[in-house]
């Protein structure tokens, strides 16, 4: 799982607005989900999230969306700024210390309200891939499915969300090789939660 998580994320990597991660992603969710019913997985079953392309693009779509709503406003208010600062310490010489924090802490908030909105999208959609794979739904009621599933189990979800969040980065500062080990062990978290919520299909 390990490779296949690992694979699945570099191709899904390759493309913009995510158009190669939303395949990859249902592939991932198809090795898990086959592994969890005790059966062998290889890697062939990862390119069968192709099968899914579409609505798994869709879902990706309306998760990436918003992050980039606010991502690019955002970078051009960051740059624009920061190209001000500049202009004005060159024509008053040294800047000064308090205008180096205002810029840290501008800095500081803005990675702080991306951070959160994409917190909040990863937790209100954390079952929109396994919803697609296994319950064969659209891009856009796989999202509404899981909004919905997470409203009802806003808690235990919150929390599953934050500590795979915790665990990431705390193999992030293992020179990402610790990310690397404990991306599978995150996803396999969310199918089991998606499990326990949605139960066994027919």
């Amino acid at each position: 799982m390990v490779g296949i998580a690992l694979v699945g994320i570099l191709i899904g990597s390759f493309a913009p607005m995510g158009i190669l991660l939303g395949p990859m992603m249902c592939g991932i969710y198809l090795s898990l989900f086959a592994r969890m019913r005790g059966e062998q997985i290889e890697f062939g079953l990862l390119f069968k999230g192709f099968d899914y392309f579409v609505p798994s693009l869709v879902a990706t779509l309306v998760q990436v969306v918003p992050l980039m709503v606010i991502l690019i406003p955002a970078y051009v208010a960051f740059f624009v700024s920061f190209l001000l600062f500049g202009a004005s310490s060159a024509s008053r010489g040294a800047p000064s210390g308090s205008s180096v924090g205002v810029m840290v802490v501008v800095a500081v908030l803005v990675m702080l309200l991306l951070l959160v909105v994409a917190l909040a999208v990863g937790l209100f959609f954390v079952f929109a891939y396994p919803l697609v794979v296994d319950r064969k739904l659209s891009g856009l009621d796989a999202c509404r499915a899981s909004a919905r599933a997470v409203r009802g189990n806003l808690g235990g979800m919150l929390g599953l969300v934050l500590l795979n969040f915790a665990l990431g980065l705390v193999g992030m500062l293992l020179c990402y090789i610790g990310a690397l080990l404990v991306m599978p062990v995150g996803m396999a978290a969310n199918a089991v939660a998606y499990r326990r919520v949605f139960g066994e299909t027919a």
